[in-house]
């Protein structure tokens, strides 16, 4: 069974032997999860109940909250959509749920918080589930770069030899040996180079809890051909922070790639054993930080010539030093400089609402900021849907008496969805960055002729 929910907006309706154990189990998960780059930033630490879905009791219906990603729950499936591809009334096929989360994947692929390969999605692209695409990709990258060359590491070993390697620890040689009659034996500490190292280990745990959780044969098989290369690498637990503190100097860039995809699957998964059943599983981010990330690092990558920097926290809003100010972003182009801050909300859906559905306590953000910093101009990115986007933006003037300056805001729908959604030919033999280098340029044409309006 598929349940297809976008953020905040469609209820469906649940057997109701599933809602109890569901809650408790998405319960689990959120006392449980990792405190990484894409949770820790919008959660408050004192909710304790989940808040990955609303649990309608008197209805027996589900809504979504604000994560996207899939729930495996025994038979069922949940895939949580973003809300920008809300259509009311439409039912998306499992090609074109496919293709929404092959948008998701492209935002993350410019995302700082993991590095993705420009790999080609070939059958990958034919999984409507967006956790298998990750499994794809993971495996498929993985596999050819242990294939080529497996990662080897000094290691330090301390044994019992029968000559002396490396250094002869002698307190231990004296009273573990020695006193014993037993002077043949040597405790030596040395070092090496060993295929059974720290990273091999994580790469296998990672592999092998993929490998039962995916449902898709090929995915199983990519995943078995590595075990097979890592079948010498012992078992041995893995978690997120240990493989976040694993670093390759340049000789070995290809492997953090396979590190950061660990990494992701580490601090975004959850598959334990739940009432003894393990056809559970969840695998969730939250939207808003993966579209604040994706901003970021398309201006990064797209637009070099801008200098910018990210979650500044130089300024404060009081003398004291106990409010912080933290905008997105700080852009410095042709002796220029703003504040740009995105905002992952639905603008100019209302044509009835002369504020265009912008919040007012996001402009009291924004004002504060421009006061603070000394800016004239504050920018304000919003997604465009699967609708499209406003050409024109929505433009605010602020006359500060105190300072003598006008301060403009303007608030910018960007694309981030190929307009051409429905009529995508479904051509997986291509990279991601070729799937949408259409929808690349232009969002990138959009962003410079936003930038050029500043004054």
């Amino acid at each position: 069974m598929q349940i297809n929910l976008f953020e905040y907006q469609n209820k469906v309706n649940l057997d109701p032997k599933y809602f109890e154990n569901l809650e408790k189990f998405l319960d689990e998960i959120w006392q449980n999860r990792h405190k990484n780059d894409y949770f820790s930033s919008v959660e408050a630490k004192q909710i304790e109940s989940q808040q990955f879905l609303q649990f309608l009791h008197k209805t027996h219906q589900l809504k979504s909250n604000n994560y996207v990603g899939v729930i495996h729950f025994n038979d069922l499936k949940i895939n949580l959509l973003p809300k920008i591809f809300y259509h009311s009334g439409y039912t998306y096929s499992n090609d074109e749920i496919n293709k929404i989360n092959l948008h998701i994947l492209w935002w993350l692929s410019y995302g700082n918080k993991i590095k993705f390969p420009d790999f080609l999605t070939q059958s990958g692209g034919a999984k409507s589930d967006f956790f298998e695409i990750l499994i794809y990709l993971f495996a498929k990258y993985t596999l050819k770069i242990l294939s080529a060359s497996m990662y080897r590491q000094y290691e330090n070993i301390n044994n019992d030899l029968h000559y002396v390697k490396g250094q002869l620890n002698v307190t231990n040689y004296i009273n573990r040996h020695l006193v014993k009659g037993q002077w043949h034996k040597l405790n030596c500490d040395y070092d090496t180079f060993v295929l059974d190292n720290k990273f091999n280990r994580i790469v296998k745990t990672v592999t092998k809890l993929l490998h039962h959780q995916t449902q898709n044969f090929e995915n199983k098989k990519l995943l078995g051909d590595i075990l097979f290369l890592l079948d010498e690498v012992s078992d041995a637990p893995a978690d997120a922070e240990t493989c976040k503190q694993i670093k390759f100097n340049q000789a070995f860039k290809e492997y953090e790639i396979i590190r950061d995809y660990c990494y992701l699957f580490l601090s975004n998964s959850v598959s334990f054993q739940y009432k003894n059943d393990l056809k559970i599983f969840a695998f969730l981010l939250p939207m808003e930080v993966v579209f604040e990330d994706f901003i970021l690092g398309f201006l990064k990558r797209e637009l070099p010539e801008i200098n910018i920097k990210a979650q500044s926290t130089q300024i404060f809003l009081d003398e004291a030093k106990q409010f912080n100010m933290r905008p997105d972003l700080f852009l410095q182009f042709n002796d220029k400089q703003c504040i740009v801050d995105t905002k992952y909300k639905i603008i100019f859906n209302d044509t009835g609402d002369v504020k265009n559905n912008v919040s007012q306590t996001d402009l009291y953000q924004m004002l504060a900021y421009a006061i603070r910093y000394k800016l004239r101009n504050i920018l304000l990115f919003y997604p465009g849907t699967i609708k499209g986007y406003q050409q024109e933006g929505f433009n605010i003037r602020i006359k500060d008496e105190w300072a003598s300056q006008t301060i403009n805001i303007s608030a910018f729908q960007i694309p981030v969805i190929d307009t051409n959604f429905y009529s995508i030919n479904g051509d997986y033999n291509k990279s991601i960055s070729q799937l949408f280098s259409s929808l690349k340029q232009n969002l990138k044409q959009r962003l410079i002729e936003i930038l050029e309006q500043i004054d």
